[in-house]
């Protein structure tokens, strides 16, 4: 084969890899909550357990984010997501054999692990195969990644009813097979030994210690967390909810869910470029603002009518996240700040972001009820115009860096 047909046949290889990673991305965050009921049955599942289950994500994004990039030094970009996949796909497998609850939260964590090492791994991946379309690519795995997401809570239900929850939770090991196989090709044949391997960066050790001093790392912090908190909640705990307030099935909370969980892929799609183009990006804080507010009081009370409104609502709030995300490069001057700021970021936000699905929960314990653990979302969502106050000033993270202490 000519080194023209190699690096093509490399390169769609590699397309096919990133998106099939990209697909798996979401699947163990959005099985579980559907279905939470079935499991119970067999697997007894108290609030606190259940506030676990939906603070591993986060937890795991956070920790395997910070050791990713050790991990990729010793092992390269592609032995580590093989790595990675593998963690996935015997994660899902334990989930779905699991006949205590030590085995389901353990194979959740093995699946967490593997996702966050995943997240880390995929920009440098595209930068790596692609570093002529990274706009593209970035845009392509996004869309994936809010795909997958989607489509579990969809079929969560209809597939317990038919096989069982152990097949519900366990099927999606099958799409992390299919990731693997390009990526095993490549490095069986020795594809990537003909593009340069991009490091996965990790902050300046002194730039870190400034910058908790920073006012714009702090707000934009505070932005990711509210986002990353209220999402992991109604993932964990929408469909519960719907069920008891608005008196939907199983199957239709599942849909729903799905509902809240598509809503990121117009947030993945517009506010990048809104983001990107609008001289007060305030204004978008101030939006998402609105949309949780009016998806957590319709939920609070009129559960029972317009559902699907509230849901979208809701849905469109975490509209934070991609923001959060773009504001990382708007907010800064250089290169090294980038890195430092995102990885603040994160790791601030993933961690905040965890105790909402244990607090919400623990509200709904101590009250009987919803009231409580929604209006806990409704305040947080109120902290974030203090957040766009700050954003909103023409602020670069470098000017708090570089101001004398």
């Amino acid at each position: 084969m000519s080194a023209a047909r190699s690096l093509v046949f490399g390169r769609g290889l590699a397309l096919v890899g990133i998106l099939l990673v990209a697909a798996n991305m979401r699947t163990a965050v959005a099985a579980l909550s559907p279905i939470a009921t079935r499991i119970d049955a067999d697997i007894p599942l108290d609030v606190v357990t259940l506030g676990v289950l939906g603070m591993l994500p986060p937890v795991c994004f956070a920790v395997f984010g910070i050791f990713a990039p050790v991990f990729a030094r010793s092992l390269g970009l592609e032995r580590l997501l093989v790595v990675a996949l593998l963690a996935l796909l015997v994660g899902h497998l334990a989930r779905g054999l699991s006949v205590s609850l030590t085995g389901l939260l353990l194979g959740s964590a093995i699946t967490f692990a593997g996702l966050g090492i995943g997240n880390v791994l995929l920009p440098p991946l595209v930068k790596k195969y692609f570093p002529d379309r990274v706009g593209l690519m970035t845009s392509l795995y996004v869309l994936v990644v809010s795909l997958s997401a989607l489509i579990p809570p969809l079929v969560a239900v209809p597939v317990a009813d038919a096989f069982g929850w152990r097949m519900s939770l366990g099927m999606w090991m099958v799409l992390s097979l299919l990731a693997l196989v390009p990526w095993i090709t490549m490095i069986v044949r020795h594809r990537t030994e003909k593009l340069p391997n991009p490091v996965v960066e990790e902050a300046d050790s002194a730039v870190l210690g400034r910058i908790w001093g920073s006012s714009i790392a702090w707000a934009i912090a505070l932005v990711f967390a509210m986002s990353s908190l209220n999402a992991y909640a109604f993932f964990a705990w929408l469909p519960q909810l719907l069920i008891d307030t608005a008196g939907v099935s199983a199957a239709q909370a599942g849909t729903l869910l799905a509902v809240y969980a598509g809503m990121g892929i117009p947030c993945a799609l517009v506010i990048p470029v809104l983001t990107a183009r609008m001289k007060n990006v305030g204004v978008l804080i101030y939006v998402g603002v609105a949309l949780f507010i009016a998806g957590d009081l319709g939920l609070l009370l009129a559960p029972g009518t317009l559902t699907w409104l509230w849901v979208v609502c809701a849905g469109l709030g975490p509209l934070f996240f991609p923001l959060a995300l773009v504001l990382i490069n708007l907010r800064t001057r250089t290169h090294t700040g980038s890195v430092a700021l995102s990885g603040f970021v994160q790791s601030i936000g993933y961690t905040i972001g965890a105790f909402g699905p244990l607090v919400f929960g623990l509200l709904h314990e101590a009250s009987g009820g919803w009231t409580w653990p929604l209006l806990f979302l409704l305040a947080t969502a109120c902290a974030v115009p203090i957040a766009a106050a700050v954003i909103s000033r023409p602020h670069m993270l470098e000017d708090d860096l570089n101001r004398p202490r």
